[in-house]
């Protein structure tokens, strides 16, 4: 027998790799040629989902936290993962690096500065501009970043890891689903789920990135008069996935786990930075009374879905829109998912 090749050597599921190449091949190339028919049609759906699901959406995100939480304080918290002998393969600030670099990335770093301004102008409710929307725009930017989003995130990875780690099942998505539809998830139902979550996924990261990079060209304008354009952000996204793939490529101890630890250097000493250079006394006051807003404003923000007063602009453009972005698929599995996508035999 001859020497393999180098794509025969690639262990993918065909059925799995294939079809979800093919859909986002098709999507991409298709938006591409027709941008603004394409600008409709997703503006058409994005619509129709937040009018008709809105509640939804708000009601799950509600039942994903109580139930991390139920699980975190219930007997079900001991359980070990990976089994009783398991212990962790990174110290606790390996994994909360990755945990932040992964879960929050870019987006906490534009939208912690372009939410609250945002929302001061034009508030979810009451008049902009005022004492009561600064107020409100600080409690309602933490609401977006807080537990909620934190719980979405702590229950797919628990499904994950659980399945993965104690039953030895593969590391994709249809696993989390052995309980609903036992040995099915081997076959034609697992594959469906499987080119879900790898398509949403894409979508997802597509998303952020494209807001990251948005971000990185407005900066580089700003401090070197770089042009905002197209062409450059789609250059600084290539930039950036070559980054995250190089990140992939070496494994989540070489690649990831050092590149999140760097990245939260970074940004402890962007955070000493603000503090010894911005109105430290100020910083304090504000972030002390911004956690006690956050805290009273929680029930109504948790379960406010803009019934009476359904124009559609606010909640779905903002609350709506983030929990639909970070409900996608969890972004610290989008890595693990990635980095298994083309490893694991689905048998």
């Amino acid at each position: 027998m001859g020497k393999k090749k180098y794509w025969e050597k690639l262990e993918i599921h065909h059925t799995v790799f294939w079809i979800s190449a093919g859909l986002i091949i098709f999507f991409v190339a298709f938006t591409l040629i027709n941008p603004e028919y394409m600008r409709h049609v997703f503006d058409a759906v994005q619509g129709a989902i937040t009018r008709k699901a809105g509640w939804f959406y708000i009601l799950s995100v509600n039942i994903f936290l109580v139930i991390a939480v139920y699980l975190l304080f219930s007997r079900y918290g001991h359980i070990r993962l990976g089994g009783e002998n398991a212990h962790p393969e990174f110290s606790y600030l390996g994994w909360l690096s990755m945990l932040f670099s992964a879960g929050m990335g870019i987006g906490i770093l534009f939208y912690s500065v372009a939410e609250p301004v945002i929302h001061y102008n034009n508030p979810p409710w009451g008049e902009g501009g005022s004492v009561k929307s600064a107020n409100l725009a600080m409690g309602t930017t933490f609401f977006h970043w807080g537990i909620h989003a934190w719980g979405l995130y702590a229950l797919m990875a628990l499904g994950l890891a659980y399945f993965s780690f104690n039953h030895k099942m593969p590391l994709t998505i249809r696993s989390a689903f052995y309980p609903l539809l036992g040995n099915h998830i081997h076959g034609w139902m697992g594959n469906v789920i499987d080119i879900l979550a790898a398509v949403s996924t894409l979508f997802g990261l597509a998303t952020s990135l494209g807001l990251g990079a948005k971000q990185v060209n407005a900066g580089l304008n700003y401090l070197t008069g770089l042009p905002q354009t197209n062409n450059i952000q789609v250059i600084l996204i290539a930039i950036i996935t070559s980054m995250a793939l190089a990140s992939v490529v070496l494994g989540l101890d070489k690649g990831i786990r050092r590149l999140s630890q760097a990245n939260m250097i970074f940004a402890l000493i962007l955070l000493i930075f603000v503090l010894l250079a911005g109105p430290t006394i100020y910083i304090f006051d504000s972030m002390v009374q911004n956690i006690g807003t956050y805290i009273d404003l929680l029930p109504k923000l948790s379960m406010w879905t803009d019934t009476y007063n359904r124009d559609g602009s606010w909640q779905d453009g903002w609350t709506i829109f983030l929990l639909g972005m970070v409900d996608c698929v969890v972004t610290f599995c989008r890595y693990l998912y990635s980095t298994n996508l083309l490893r694991q035999n689905y048998t």
